[in-house]
């Protein structure tokens, strides 16, 4: 029996960079699964924080020059790697001179919430799945994690339903609090589409916030986690959106059976 291919996409990984649990969860699981027998690959936005030198990130010639559209434009996308220390993982990182090179990741240094943090989560998404593409490497589980991730699901469903790489490929989609107050603009649904989607698929995305975010990405993953300390209103949005796919996660455990647990949600889905 062939390895189970499991890609991990988050905004962040210890050690490059942390703002929330999720990079400590993004370190953890992939090498927990590595070590279980599965085969592994890590995408991350290449956010301005992140010090290329220090964590030796370097570009992917022949990963490099697609362009990703956002909208009316399109934006080149640039996929650099790194090790991480003392593991057998590597991470892919997306990135693009417009969006990435800022010294921040949502907020400004006023704490102003970036304007096009829709296209930066647009062009991330896309260029993941171009990325995996790229690499001619077929995942049996595409596990997201947070709100800038949630599109991937909804692409994987609709557009590239149809690409032999994607043809058996299912999603995972973990929630975590990391919440914002933006509304984007009336444009976001027009900028997300892709061939094989319109206005009715992307009824969830219509409150143009986080919360459609997370809508859109429970309504289309096969699988929907919550994270660690989440709201009760966040609670109440996932009870009415994914009762028939949500998969109930005791992040109290010990590490060894939460990783057990995840190990037997990847091979359920995987069939």
């Amino acid at each position: 029996m062939s390895k189970l291919r499991i890609l991990y996409v988050a905004s962040e990984i210890n050690p490059f960079l942390q703002t929330s649990e999720v990079a400590n969860f993004v370190r953890a699981l992939p090498q927990a699964m590595q070590e279980k027998g599965m085969e592994i690959r890590i995408l991350v936005p290449r956010f301005g924080l992140i010090n290329e030198r220090k964590n030796r990130l370097h570009e992917v010639v022949r990963l490099s020059g697609i362009n990703i559209s956002v909208g009316e434009e399109e934006k080149p996308l640039i996929i650099k790697v790194a090790s991480i220390p003392n593991a057998k993982l590597q991470v892919y990182f997306i990135d693009n001179e417009d969006y990435f090179q800022r010294k921040s990741v949502f907020f400004d240094k006023q704490e102003k919430f970036y304007e096009d943090n829709d296209e930066r989560a647009i062009f991330f998404c896309k260029g993941v799945i171009e990325t995996v593409k790229k690499l001619g490497w077929a995942p049996d589980v595409v596990h997201c994690n947070d709100w800038m991730t949630s599109l991937i699901p909804l692409y994987l469903k609709t557009t590239y339903k149809n690409e032999p790489l994607f043809k058996d490929t299912k999603s995972v989609f973990t929630i975590y609090n990391n919440g914002f107050n933006h509304k984007f603009g009336d444009d976001l649904l027009e900028k997300v589409k892709m061939v094989d989607i319109d206005d009715s698929i992307l009824a969830p995305l219509k409150s143009k916030d986080y919360e459609g975010f997370l809508k859109i990405g429970m309504e289309y993953a096969d699988v929907v986690i919550k994270g660690d300390e989440i709201s009760d209103s966040l609670n109440q949005i996932i009870e009415e959106c994914s009762k028939d796919k949500k998969c109930e996660i005791n992040n109290e455990d010990e590490e060894e059976q939460l990783f057990e647990s995840y190990y037997n949600i990847y091979t359920d889905l995987a069939g």
